[in-house]
């Protein structure tokens, strides 16, 4: 209980998670300017169409006999995929009283509460407004699996449709089980990745929302996973608002009021599936 007599200190200071959506090392965020790539991204998948194994018919030993043979095999050809990326703009305000707190003060503590804060709000947009409404729901009619069987499913989901290394999402809330079974490895870059060399991102927004496809709640004692293909991350500039003191202040209170913003477009590729895993007996 605050007596009126305690000395002003400084914030105690915060690091946001090391292996969440903006610092995994396998995570490619890309600073940009143009308020165009902002607004949303579009592209061709690459990536997503299979890659066939040709066998030439003149080279086999079958013979057509005397049927004939038909129609020669043809090589397959696939359009390429359009894909999507919506924004994801992410804020902290500060306000307090005008007396004793100046628009430097209230500015500073803003951006210092974007810095510590954007990347769970980041991983939180991302989960809610793509992975939970598109992703393929794995999980078998018999319910929760453990969590090496969910990983090995989303895995095997992710290689049955890309080809490359992708991206494993897990709440904070569950991360403790990686360890269970070895599945998570700390490589040379200091990044997490699982047995096939796919990214492990680790999210404090994960756990915060721990929903499922269309948003379904998890069950008590058990958790969300998705897994993706790789992640480009398009990050803009921070904007304070307002960017001077006069208009900080609210002429009816009293009070003082800035915001900080950043827009953050978070685009993947192909396959996105999930199931929901046990985490608790």
């Amino acid at each position: 209980m605050a007596t009126g007599m305690e000395k002003a200190v400084e914030a105690i200071p915060g690091r946001p998670l090391p292996h969440g959506i903006l610092l995994n090392q396998c995570t490619d965020v890309r600073d940009v300017d143009d308020e165009h790539e902002l607004l949303g991204t579009t592209w061709l998948a690459l990536g997503c169409q299979p890659v066939n194994v040709w066998r030439d018919p003149c080279l086999t030993d079958e013979s057509p006999g005397e049927e004939s043979p038909g129609a020669p095999p043809q090589k397959e050809f696939h359009r390429p995929v359009t894909e999507t990326a919506e924004p994801i703009t992410v804020y902290a305000g500060a306000e307090c009283s005008t007396m004793g707190w100046s628009y430097a003060e209230a500015r500073e503590h803003a951006e210092a509460s974007l810095e510590l804060g954007e990347q769970e709000a980041v991983e939180a947009g991302f989960w809610e407004h793509h992975l939970s409404q598109v992703a393929e729901n794995l999980t078998p009619p018999g319910g929760p699996v453990n969590i090496a069987q969910g990983v090995a499913a989303l895995e095997g989901c992710l290689a049955e449709s890309y080809g490359g290394v992708g991206t494993l999402h897990v709440p904070a809330g569950a991360a403790a089980l990686l360890g269970c079974c070895n599945l998570a490895h700390r490589d040379a870059d200091g990044s997490l990745s699982t047995l096939a060399g796919n990214c492990i991102v680790i999210g404090a927004g994960y756990s915060a929302l721990n929903t499922g496809p269309g948003g379904i709640p998890a069950d008590p004692g058990t958790a969300w996973l998705y897994i993706t293909g790789p992640l480009v991350i398009r990050r803009g500039p921070v904007v304070t608002i307002p960017d001077r003191p006069g208009p900080s202040v609210a002429i009816r209170t009293n009070d003082r009021r800035v915001l900080v913003e950043r827009t953050y477009v978070v685009a993947t590729t192909c396959t996105v599936c999930a199931i929901q895993v046990v985490t608790c007996p």
